[in-house]
């Protein structure tokens, strides 16, 4: 049990830097301000995700809440800039590996513990059952000494009558 402790806790040490990871590899092309083949395509998935995030918020702003849109006179959204979508969009995925590896710890977590739970169930019910049998034996026991018991009894009674 402790050794899966210490194992979760090596874990969720482990996925920060990876996190960090995340974040540096969206943001490296834009600091540089080239455009680079390796990280492209990441690249374009951090934006593609903030530039989402940044819509709906807008839309759940206007429209649940009430806000007025900043400008009125424009139903279109403006997308952000390329740097605040990049950034945004590293944060929120480097967000999300962390919040992946926290679900899948506690999931594995809760998994072991039930195995666990269920093992010791288990071991309950078989000597629960080894029990039953064995109480079922002594019942059979006793029955077969109280008839045994008896039939002396008769015995003795009729070798008196008989004296």
């Amino acid at each position: 049990m402790a050794s899966a402790k210490i194992a979760t806790l090596l874990i969720r040490t482990i996925a920060k830097p990876i996190s960090s990871q995340i974040k540096r590899q969206a943001k490296e092309c834009v600091v540089l301000n080239t455009l680079c083949s390796r990280h492209e395509r990441f690249r374009n998935f951090c934006v593609s995700l903030a530039q989402l995030m940044y819509r709906t918020e807008v839309r759940l702003r206007t429209g649940i809440l009430g806000e007025p849109p900043k400008h009125p006179t424009q139903q279109h959204i403006r997308p952000l800039s390329e740097t605040k979508a990049i950034d945004s969009g590293a944060n929120a995925l480097a967000e999300g590996f962390l919040f992946s590896v926290a679900a899948g710890l506690i999931l594995g977590e809760s998994y072991r513990s039930s195995r666990n739970e269920t093992k010791r169930r288990d071991g309950v019910d078989d000597r629960l059952g080894v029990l039953e049998g064995r109480v079922g034996e002594l019942e059979r026991e006793v029955v077969r000494v109280r008839e045994k018991g008896r039939n002396e009894g008769k015995d003795d009674t009729s070798q008196n009558k008989n004296s």
